[in-house]
């Protein structure tokens, strides 16, 4: 019982109109400081977007001396927090919520969350971990600004058992008082994979490469190379690694990063206090136009994959020169074999099941870095992908006419206007130790529309 009182005398459970460490979130479409100053204006529409890790009740542990004392065994407990963080959402009132680890095994959260935000205007769509994990994603999005036009579940069926939600949504509200077009949008919530170790690069580059699949599949099939799209989630690895470079090569941009003018080898702000103890940046609402010009998805994904090899050689100690020879293994001549090729890689642990390359992808790179087609990699082949790196890809196609049929087109895209991250002090890289409402920072973005010039590229 004592823990239960020191439980709910936490800060975060006070009235939801106090601020909460020395802030007040996004309300609606407007961003409002604790002076009362709006950060936005209200003479254009807008949408925000609010991304939130909620720390399932099963994985929340209550004593860290007794690691199995979980939250989800005191009823009192869960259903307080859970109902403070519906308080939140509703008080920032954001057009677009997703959040992952959401309990889904558990009917009385789920009909609470289904109830408070169906009762605020909102559409929710909820989707299970494979194999009966107990906790998932949901998407709630408001019927005052978008209609739904198609909803799509991904199950990658993986070592993780992850998945993903899509949401293809048409804007109710008209781009501006002279124009009445309806902005088509697909929103995209996933959580991967936490990198226990290093070996599980490959599994996490899976899931986002999974992803960045369906999206361009579903985007061919019904013809949405115009529309935007806005990724959220829990990636669960920061901006210096394989995920981020990956995303970053297609075209992807941190909303965050935007708003406040940082580079990707900028490191301020955390976002999440992982089971080990530590701080770090890893919740994305991540924004791609469509006037971005983008490299094809399997050249990107052979280079986020030779960076992980080259991170795993490097991890080993050997230089360059090292690395060719470790790769060549011990085959007479100054070349890389195919089989000298695999075989390092499952030295490496890159390789086979449940979570490594499969054959099809490590022939799918050898082809990326044979570039001359004689079987063998020499040593300047060799260099070529050992300097390579996943590079971000951030032309903008707007001036170009060499588009696929020669012409270019207007499209409607989103523009970040701001976001911020709630506790505040996460955006000064600290973590507050009153703050217990999840392990993550929430983070929501304000998005207005913009007219771009596209070229028409086929998918």
């Amino acid at each position: 019982m004592v823990m239960l009182a020191s439980f709910l005398k936490d800060p975060e459970f006070a009235n939801v109109d106090s601020s909460e460490n020395e802030s007040v979130p996004f309300k609606g479409t407007i961003l409002r400081t604790k002076s009362g100053k709006f950060a936005s204006s209200i003479s254009e529409p807008c949408v925000s977007c609010t991304t939130f890790n909620i720390l399932a009740p099963i994985y929340k542990r209550l004593d860290q001396q007794n690691q199995s004392v979980r939250e989800s065994d005191f009823r009192t407990f869960w259903l307080a927090r859970n109902e403070r963080i519906v308080d939140w959402l509703l008080y920032e009132s954001s057009s677009i919520i997703c959040l992952q680890e959401f309990w889904v095994g558990n009917e009385e959260l789920v009909q609470m969350y289904e109830q408070r935000l169906g009762a605020a205007g909102y559409n929710t769509f909820k989707l299970a971990r494979t194999n009966n994990r107990g906790d998932g994603l949901l998407i709630a999005v408001h019927k005052g600004n978008f209609r739904i036009l198609n909803y799509k579940e991904w199950l990658f069926n993986d070592f993780g058992d992850r998945v993903a939600q899509l949401l293809h949504v048409q804007s109710i509200i008209p781009f501006s008082k002279d124009d009445d077009t309806e902005q088509e949008t697909l929103i995209v919530n996933t959580h991967l994979l936490f990198p226990h170790d290093s070996s599980l690069s490959i599994v996490r580059l899976h899931q986002v490469y999974k992803i960045l699949q369906y999206i361009e599949t579903y985007q061919r099939e019904h013809k949405l190379s115009q529309a935007p799209v806005i990724l959220c989630g829990d990636w669960n690895g920061s901006k210096r690694g394989h995920v981020y470079k990956f995303l970053r090569s297609q075209g992807f941009e941190s909303s965050y990063d935007i708003a406040h003018e940082y580079a990707d080898s900028d490191h301020k702000w955390v976002s999440h206090r992982n089971h080990r103890g530590n701080i770090c940046g890893v919740d994305f609402i991540w924004l791609r136009n469509p006037n971005k010009s983008i490299k094809p998805l399997k050249i990107s994904w052979a280079e986020a994959a030779f960076g992980i090899i080259k991170y795993q050689l490097q991890k080993a100690s050997l230089d360059e020169k090292d690395a060719f020879d470790f790769l060549r293994g011990d085959d007479n001549g100054n070349y890389i074999t195919y089989s000298a090729f695999c075989d390092a890689l499952k030295q490496l642990n890159l390789t086979g099941l449940p979570h490594g390359l499969s054959f099809q992808e490590m022939k799918e790179l050898w082809v990326q870095a044979d570039v001359d087609g004689n079987g063998v990699l020499d040593y300047e082949e060799f260099k070529r992908i050992w300097n390579s790196t996943c590079s971000v890809h951030m032309d903008e196609d707007s001036n170009t006419e060499d588009s696929n049929d020669g012409s270019t087109k207007e499209a409607i895209g989103f523009a970040v206007k701001n976001a911020m991250l709630f506790p505040r002090e996460v955006e000064r890289g600290i973590w507050p130790e009153n703050y217990h409402l999840s392990d993550h920072a929430r983070l929501t973005a304000l998005f207005s529309p913009v007219k771009l010039r596209s070229s028409r590229q086929k998918l």
